[in-house]
């Protein structure tokens, strides 16, 4: 199982993570959000960060300024998790490197089982992966998990991220998903404050996969 490290602002915390061989280093381009990278590094650094997994993290940006950003900062994948529709998702593809990868958000709250296999069904073939995170107001970041099972009732075509309040004291009940994620993805469990990284709580959970 792979894993990516989300909400990254340090570089001597990313060269670290590299030498650990993570495989997803999560970059959040969302001016709400308390990660948010483009107040501690610069396009220019983010582009220099020599690695395969670099995702950028957008909310309801506009296709121009992921096109832009994507281009100065390097990056290989995008990950929107906001409320785009398969028209931005279609616009988005054709301005990008067509070696850059999508990751789609599925936020799970409420909804039924129907209404989620729905959601599924209904996003665009553009779309690399999925990723399965806690709904929220505030699109992810809140360290709270949702109920897992749910995904154990749902037909998932895609590769998946898992996503929302992962820690090493929930680690275990992975064994109780069929469908295993593609990848893990961490934030603020694995954090001293927000965006500065727990490297040995990472170490630690490495060491558990």
């Amino acid at each position: 199982m792979k894993l990516k490290v989300c909400g990254l602002t340090k570089l001597n915390q990313i060269q670290e993570l590299i030498d650990m061989k993570t495989d997803f280093l999560g970059f959040i381009f969302y001016a709400k959000s308390p990660r948010y990278v483009l107040n501690h590094l610069s396009l220019s650094q983010i582009s220099g960060i020599k690695h395969s997994g670099k995702v950028g993290v957008f909310v309801n940006e506009t296709v121009e300024n992921i096109a832009a950003i994507a281009e100065d900062a390097a990056l290989k994948y995008i990950q929107l998790h906001g409320d785009e529709d398969e028209k931005y998702v279609s616009e988005l593809r054709s301005k990008l490197n067509s070696e850059i990868k999508i990751i789609k958000v599925i936020r799970i709250g409420n909804q039924t089982t129907e209404e989620l296999q729905k959601t599924i069904n209904h996003q665009p073939s553009a779309i690399n992966y999925l990723l399965f995170d806690t709904d929220s107001g505030t699109y992810g970041g809140t360290g709270k998990t949702f109920n897992w099972q749910i995904l154990n009732e749902l037909e998932i075509p895609k590769p998946c991220f898992l996503s929302g309040g992962i820690s090493l004291e929930n680690i275990y009940q992975l064994s109780t998903i069929n469908h295993q994620p593609f990848s893990l993805d961490i934030n603020s469990k694995f954090e001293t404050e927000p965006g500065v990284k727990d490297l040995q709580k990472i170490k630690k959970l490495y060491e558990k996969l």
